[in-house]
């Protein structure tokens, strides 16, 4: 005789953990969606891929640091070679670094903002050609064309050189009318640097936009100068309005020394 007091007993521990196996698995099912829609959002790696001139294909790994402002790491994009001879070229050619004025301002009240050396070179100034290759590289990471670029701005920045925190768009408000804007600004480190010489963003993720931040302070999100790497970052929103968060600037070289090549990228073709 079939005894259904102990067929329930016996049925009641499977029923159980089938119970719990199946909950497990939509718990899991929603953790994996719920971890690949927030973790999704900001790539780790990624890599740019394109056919050159010559036929070969050119791949440019990045990574997303912010996206707000939209910053971009670029390790590796130029050789040891190619950052000495950059360097090269522009040692004997360097000169006080200039600042644009703004409405009002005079060379004796900004002459403590940048304090670093430098000069501008276009690639029709380089017999070499290097300048024109490393332009093209730039043109597949960012997808903008070469006539919009201004020349390279080669900088050295020595023991407490620095520039304090500035945007690179030229505010017609601040600075007059303009023809074009810098849509973005691509920066390529020539030397790494023992210490100090960090490129900061004060106002990334949109922290210490209170209006009571020091433009002096070297705080914020930093990227350390490593020889060979490259960022780079926008300067306007998608709209084409100034983007307030690409506030930036060079932090005091404390140990060794700092060489830079800035590239600006205006939204239309540009000449110098």
């Amino acid at each position: 005789m079939r005894s259904y007091g102990k067929e329930k007993k016996l049925r009641f521990p499977y029923v159980f953990m089938a119970c719990c196996f199946f909950l497990a698995i939509i718990g899991f099912t929603f953790f994996n969606l719920f971890s690949q829609r927030i973790f999704s959002e900001i790539p780790i790696r990624r890599s740019v891929n394109q056919e050159t001139r010559d036929g070969s294909v050119s791949n440019i790994p990045f990574q997303v640091l912010s996206w707000k402002p939209r910053i971009f790491y670029l390790p590796n994009f130029a050789t040891k070679q190619q950052c000495e001879a950059l360097i090269n070229m522009a040692k004997p050619k360097l000169k006080p670094s200039l600042l644009a004025q703004k409405i009002g301002e005079t060379a004796e009240s900004i002459q403590n903002v940048r304090t670093s050396t430098g000069v501008f070179i276009s690639a029709d100034e380089d017999e070499s050609g290097l300048i024109a290759s490393i332009e093209e590289k730039i043109a597949i990471a960012t997808r903008v064309p070469r006539d919009h670029y201004e020349s390279f701005n080669i900088l050295r920045y020595k023991l407490r050189q620095k520039y304090d925190s500035h945007h690179d768009v030229l505010d017609p408000a601040e600075y007059g009318a303009q023809k074009s804007q810098r849509l973005a600004s691509f920066l390529l480190y020539l030397s790494s640097v023992e210490e100090g010489g960090e490129t900061m963003f004060p106002f990334e993720d949109e922290r210490n936009m209170d209006g009571s931040y020091d433009y002096m302070k070297c705080t914020g999100m930093r990227v350390k100068p490593r020889r060979g790497d490259a960022i780079f970052f926008y300067n306007l929103l998608p709209n084409g309005t100034i983007d307030e968060r690409s506030l930036h600037g060079s932090c005091p070289v404390i140990k060794g020394e700092k060489w830079v090549a800035t590239k600006w990228i205006r939204d239309q073709p540009y000449e110098d």
